[in-house]
């Protein structure tokens, strides 16, 4: 079972299609499900009107998910419940060191706060505790296999924030269990948050999926193609030339040129899918305009 789970940021762009796409043709060539989960944790980032313009990008570029949107901002219950058992079992605290601390230490957390017990009501991040067996490797089908001991390499890390907002390797931990995901297919700027996350499927006794990171693709100046450096959104209405120009990206066999409906392409692609032929790194022309 696998997952596209975008940011409601901006609306989809190529990047954030070959992504989509990439998860959608891993499920289907697996004969599995294929899900989308909103990404909508952090209020302050998001742009009115994006979620609904990424689902409907999606569907008109014929990705239809099996199940009913998972919306993050509606399982705060689920993930306060983890807060509060990790709390109560002595696995996490509160904290209320400021960026600056953090920056004297390299942004590694030194521990100050583990042991001062601060009231639950306090405007304080929880962390959780990394101790014990910290040293993480991570097996991915496209990336060199990634070895972090986690203690050292960041301390203990925020699994809520100070504004109460829940943290990213918490939620993705709780969802991909909680929907039974067992097939991540993501973005390579994700690869080195992976083991925080399995440091958490380990300390919360939960399974730990198959890890593809693809590249990310980037643009003339070496940047990732994203929202901040302004990819511009997809026109809907070239939904198959969007799809071809995903499909060479990913270095996937591309269907006949006659082929113009959306099924047929998709089709196409699901029974020639390879993911080992992805490319190691995805990068447009400066002058390229899709």
């Amino acid at each position: 079972m696998g997952r596209f789970a975008p940011s409601p940021t901006g609306p989809l762009h190529l990047g954030s299609l070959i992504c989509a796409l990439a998860t959608f043709l891993d499920a289907r060539a697996n004969n599995g499900t294929w899900l989308v989960r909103m990404e909508d944790l952090d209020p302050p980032r998001e742009v009115p009107g994006a979620a609904e313009s990424i689902l409907n990008s999606l569907k008109a570029h014929g990705l239809y998910w099996d199940r009913e949107v998972l919306w993050q901002s509606q399982r705060d219950e689920a993930y306060a419940a983890v807060v509060e058992q990790l709390l109560t079992s002595g696995k996490a605290f509160h904290c209320d060191c400021s960026r600056a601390q953090l920056a004297q230490h390299n942004n590694i957390y030194q521990g100050h706060c583990r042991n001062r017990k601060l009231p639950a009501d306090t405007a304080a991040a929880v962390r959780v505790r990394v101790e014990g067996e910290t040293a993480i490797s991570v097996s991915d089908q496209l990336q060199a296999p990634l070895q972090e001991d986690v203690a050292s390499a960041v301390g203990d890390f925020i699994i809520r924030r100070r504004d109460r907002l829940y943290a990213y390797q918490l939620a993705v931990v709780v969802d991909d269990s909680w929907q039974g995901i067992n097939q991540v297919v993501r973005g390579s700027d994700l690869y080195d948050s992976t083991p925080r996350q399995v440091f958490l499927q380990q300390l919360l006794a939960l399974p730990t999926p198959t890890y593809t990171h693809i590249p990310v693709i980037t643009n003339g100046e070496g940047q990732k193609l994203s929202k901040q450096t302004h990819a511009p959104a997809l026109n809907d209405d070239q939904a198959i030339d969007n799809l071809r120009l995903a499909l060479h990206f990913l270095g996937q066999s591309p269907p006949a040129s006659q082929i113009r409906r959306l099924d047929l392409l998709l089709q196409h692609a699901v029974e020639h899918w390879q993911i080992r032929t992805i490319p190691a790194r995805m990068g447009i022309p400066e002058s390229s305009i899709y």
